[in-house]
């Protein structure tokens, strides 16, 4: 229980005293009547976390545990991707939306589709330390004719401070030929009910500028005979995509991994990987930016704007991560890195 509020999978009614987002009084009845409900029932399922904002968001509060720290006892990464991916796992599922498939719609598992992540871009101004509680809030929007567009926001449970805000863009694949599709006119009306016209991180402030590919000769450093286990295949039957990032980050330099905190990662996914392929990692500097070096930078570093704080970062990389036997790309990436002494 914290400030009389149960974490980790179990919904719950009261609100802390310093969440200022209303609560539709329909929730709390619906909240009432599951909680009733035998250990056993379906409705178990659903009892992951709340709506807020007229239904429109979803969210959910999680402990960080001791298993999803690194050294320097905070947070990684993954354990950040993994926490975004099951809210919105939990949001579907709660929505009554959820089919037979791995997020999918009734419709979409009718018709065979699955969603797929081409672009995740997330913002982290502070790292969670072991025991801390958090709390997160994600919703959907439609994204150009054929895509769809879920935010993510972190707070801090005690502080209410946001101390992470995410965006991606999702397209349907189909789950047997494994090609793209378009958006079926009943999938649509589906979703459609669900979309809020709100942005997690400013139009202006998110990146979307190109990644460069990296080559053997682009790149500073190369990480070669990394090999997909069974446990990194999810419901889909390719590589979750939050196990890529573990891969992107054996490639960068040790000393930075320890001294550094990683304030923005931007990930383009380009293709599946199945458990028998070789992978390799490349990364390569592209920025080394100080303040006093902002000015020579700006031009060639303009998107460091899209830093989830209030200065640029001090270091930044291109990543490629790419099949060993024929080189093809799987997902192109690019990090930006601040100094733990001054973030």
């Amino acid at each position: 229980m914290i400030s009389g509020k149960k974490v980790n999978g179990i919904r719950h009614v009261h609100e802390a005293p310093n969440v200022r987002t209303k609560i539709n009084s329909h929730d709390d009845e619906l909240v009432v009547k599951q909680s009733q409900q035998p250990d056993n029932s379906p409705l178990r399922a659903c009892l992951l976390g709340r709506f807020v904002e007229d239904r429109f968001v979803y969210r959910q509060t999680f402990s960080i545990r001791s298993y999803e720290i690194g050294p320097d006892k905070t947070a990684t990464m993954e354990t950040l991707m993994n926490l975004l991916q099951e809210t919105a796992l939990n949001h579907v599922t709660s929505s009554g939306l959820a089919g037979n498939g791995f997020g999918a719609t009734r419709e979409m598992s009718l018709r065979k589709l699955i969603w797929v992540v081409t672009r995740i871009h997330i913002q982290v101004q502070r790292y969670s330390s072991w025991g801390d509680v958090v709390e997160i809030d994600t919703w959907v929007d439609a994204s150009g004719k054929n895509a769809m567009r879920r935010d993510w926001i972190i707070r801090d449970y005690r502080t209410q401070d946001i101390i992470t805000r995410a965006t991606s863009t999702w397209v349907i694949m189909n789950r047997e030929t494994r090609r793209l599709s378009k958006i079926p006119e009943q999938v649509r009306q589906e979703v459609l009910p669900f979309y809020l016209n709100t942005f997690a991180i400013d139009k202006e402030k998110t990146d979307v500028g190109k990644i460069d590919k990296l080559t053997d000769q682009t790149a500073g450093r190369i990480r070669s005979g990394l090999a997909p286990r069974w446990s990194d295949m999810d419901a889909n039957q390719h590589v979750n995509n939050v196990k890529y990032i573990g891969w992107i980050l054996e490639s960068v330099p040790i000393h930075v991994l320890e001294d550094y905190n990683m304030t923005s990662m931007t990930l383009e996914y380009r293709r599946e990987c199945r458990q028998s392929n070789l992978l390799e990692s490349l990364t390569s500097t592209t920025a080394s930016v100080t303040e006093d070096s902002n000015n020579n930078n700006k031009n060639k570093n303009s998107h460091n704007h899209n830093s989830s704080n209030n200065r640029k970062a001090d270091l930044e990389y291109t990543h490629l991560l790419r099949m060993q036997a024929d080189k093809a790309e799987i997902i192109r990436a690019r990090s930006e890195w601040q100094s733990k002494d001054e973030h």
